[in-house]
């Protein structure tokens, strides 16, 4: 299995925008959020065509094609995020909307919201299904960009699908995590369902990496890998030391304090290192 850049960046595009979707869709996190996923992976995914762009064979075609269909739908996205911000984000807005009408209770106060309804209904918001288009036209470019890196072609589709979805959500995660001090009313559900999803892709990436030929042959010896079989033991570490990260950050979120989503996020910060270190390491001494 060849280890290129091109289909890398396309990967990690393909599932960072996947799991942007997973959040924009729940209508809570600050419009903000999108449009930096939006613009971050686009220039992903445009770095993955300029680079791929020497790269012979009808997969590479598809994947530079489909790479660069989803940082056009990226933008698109961004587009429609961008012209219909005055709306904002519906959960955003209700949860300021009910803390302003507690506090006015509190105080004995009326809510100056409450004295100026909307006489002119609400506004047309940002349609979350948009987020969906780039990442399905990314995941499809996977099936030529595991065609044009060789190797068993359902093993190698295997790998980059797991690894796509699974670099996606341990970088979103971390990213949201830093969200939280641009928005700190924000619920912790967001970014508790980041850590599952990392939780729950993490036995998968690790599987896809064993079945041989695997790392299982470089642990054994049966694949060199330069070192004496250091390599290998450094794989197991990443990958040990990253669902350990993970079962951390998930802790970390039980506590009360603000000051807990922080820690979760640098401990979040550590797992993209180790996480990248899990499927970066496997692709270079088996390619």
């Amino acid at each position: 299995m060849q280890f290129d850049l091109a289909t890398l960046l396309a990967q990690w595009a393909a599932g960072g925008l996947l799991f942007c979707w997973v959040t924009t869709r729940r209508r809570e996190v600050g419009i903000g959020y999108g449009w930096l996923l939006r613009i971050s992976y686009g220039v992903m995914a445009i770095l993955s065509v300029v680079s791929g762009a020497g790269d012979d064979g009808t997969g590479a075609l598809v994947r530079n094609v489909c790479t660069g269909l989803m940082g056009l739908a990226a933008a698109v996205a961004l587009l429609q995020s961008y012209v219909r911000r005055a709306a904002g984000v519906r959960g955003q807005r209700e949860t300021r909307e009910r803390r302003t009408a507690r506090v006015a209770a509190m105080t004995g106060q009326e809510s100056a919201d409450g004295d100026q309804p909307d006489q002119d209904g609400p506004l047309p918001e940002f349609d979350p299904r948009l987020d969906l288009l780039a990442p399905i036209i990314g995941f499809v470019g996977l099936f030529g960009a595991a065609s044009f890196v060789g190797g068993d072609y359902a093993q190698s589709l295997a790998r980059l699908v797991v690894g796509a979805a699974f670099l996606g959500a341990v970088s979103d995660a971390m990213l949201l995590g830093h969200w939280y001090l641009v928005q700190p009313g924000l619920s912790r559900e967001p970014i508790k369902e980041m850590v599952k999803a990392v939780a729950a892709l993490w036995p998968f990436e690790l599987v896809v990496y064993l079945v041989p030929i695997g790392m299982v042959s470089v642990l054994d010896g049966n694949v060199e890998d330069g070192y004496g079989g250091l390599m290998g033991w450094m794989w197991v570490v990443a990958s040990v030391t990253t669902i350990g990260l993970v079962i951390a950050t998930w802790f970390a979120l039980k506590e009360r304090s603000y000051s807990a989503v922080m820690a979760a996020t640098g401990l979040m910060y550590l797992a993209i290192l180790t996480g990248f270190g899990m499927d970066l390491l496997p692709r270079a001494l088996l390619s």
